[in-house]
């Protein structure tokens, strides 16, 4: 298959997906009604579903898992390291601690806008963080070992602020919102979200050269011109506001980014550059597909999307290790 086909097969694929979002759900709507209802508002109590619940959430997972997908696919480019994934940074983390300590100190239930906000602030420090500690002249290795530093620091905090939780609701609360959902969602959250994880896309996929160049090497890439600080900014400031602004929305959500290029790869033909636009449209399927199956596994449960995607990330990594010692051996 040819990378145009492959991007086309995973266009519809997504189109399909989204589509089967807006028509999966509690209420029984029947397809082609609730379509129409989105479309016209004929049916007043159908339109509010379909443009208040479903619409929301659909866009939601659309955007979050192309940030996710994308951000993996660069950061595995960039740092040559097929185990990278967003989290490596330190900026899910981060921002599920600002999260936390929202919720934490009540401030989520005074003012609505508080909790993305402050997770938002958690991945810009997070990003700021890292890029100090990294240094303008550090290599892959440092940027890996400053995000290691913030994450480990982001856990210890958050696990320090569910320690000292005033009360056991309040600690619910934070695991709850930590294990990720799209659940109850609003446009208002995905016009919070948006504009930062379309910005972030942006930024990443235009590093497409630079990381084709990386594959030779730091040197190679260099002596044709590629600029390694500003390919590094680019990674690190995309991948900050893709992800930070979906975990500020729906929590920590998490092995999407690793698997997903992981997918593709074989069918992109390993070329970073292209690998990016085709990762943006599988991260967006995978979470489309998860979210559909959190509304059809158990409705009734309320089971979290990060549960699913864990679910389906940890035994991919397992084999992914699995593969590697074969290899070696």
């Amino acid at each position: 298959m040819t990378p145009r086909a492959t991007l086309a097969g995973l266009g519809l694929l997504v189109l399909a997906l989204f589509a089967g979002s807006l028509l999966v759900g509690p209420a029984p709507i029947a397809p082609g009604h609730g379509l129409a209802a989105l479309a016209t508002g004929a049916d007043p109590a159908a339109a509010l579903i379909m443009r208040e619940i479903r619409l929301p959430r659909a866009l939601l997972a659309l955007l979050i898992g192309a940030g996710l997908g994308t951000a993996g696919a660069a950061l595995q480019g960039y740092l040559r390291n097929p185990l990278a994934e967003p989290g490596l940074l330190g900026i899910s983390g981060t921002a599920a601690l600002g999260a936390a300590l929202a919720l934490y100190g009540g401030l989520a239930a005074a003012v609505p806008l508080a909790l993305p906000a402050s997770a938002l602030a958690g991945a810009a420090l997070a990003t700021l963080l890292v890029q100090a500690l990294a240094g303008s002249g550090g290599g892959s290795i440092t940027l890996i070992l400053a995000g290691v530093a913030v994450s480990s620091l982001a856990a210890a905090l958050t696990s320090l602020v569910l320690n000292l939780s005033p009360n056991p609701f309040a600690a619910s609360e934070i695991v709850y919102w930590l294990l990720g959902s799209l659940a109850d969602r609003s446009m208002t959250h995905v016009a919070i979200a948006g504009p930062f994880i379309l910005a972030g896309l942006a930024l990443l996929l235009t590093v497409g050269r630079d990381l084709d160049a990386l594959t030779l090497g730091e040197d190679a890439a260099a002596s044709l011109g590629i600029t390694l600080g500003r390919t590094r900014a680019l990674v690190v400031l995309g991948s900050a506001l893709a992800v930070g602004a979906g975990v500020a929305v729906a929590g920590a959500i998490g092995f999407v980014g690793l698997v997903v290029p992981h997918l593709l790869r074989p069918l992109t033909g390993a070329m970073p550059s292209r690998l990016l636009p085709a990762s943006a449209l599988g991260g967006a399927a995978l979470l489309l597909a998860a979210d559909i199956a959190v509304r059809l596994i158990a409705p009734e449960r309320d089971l979290k999307l990060g549960v699913v995607t864990a679910l389906v990330g940890a035994p991919f990594f397992l084999w992914l290790v699995w593969r590697g010692r074969q290899r070696l051996a």
